[in-house]
């Protein structure tokens, strides 16, 4: 699939100060693609149902934490 064809979403902690950030999107097999929206000339990062819950898992639990 296209990327301009996808539902590209910013998240509302972006602001609209030119500050870097990330959009996402949902694949129509459930998965998500995740891009720079500095540099969308760059391809999108995509993932399967089963990674991004695995990874959102791993988010919850503080795998990620960094203290």
């Amino acid at each position: 699939m296209d990327d301009t064809a996808l539902d590209w979403r910013k998240s509302s902690f972006s602001g609209n100060g030119g500050n870097g950030c990330v959009e996402f999107a949902r694949l129509p097999d459930g998965g998500v693609a995740i891009r720079d929206t500095k540099d969308r000339t760059q391809p999108a990062l995509r993932y399967t149902a089963a990674e991004w819950t695995a990874f959102l898992a791993g988010v919850r639990a503080g795998e990620f934490d960094l203290t």
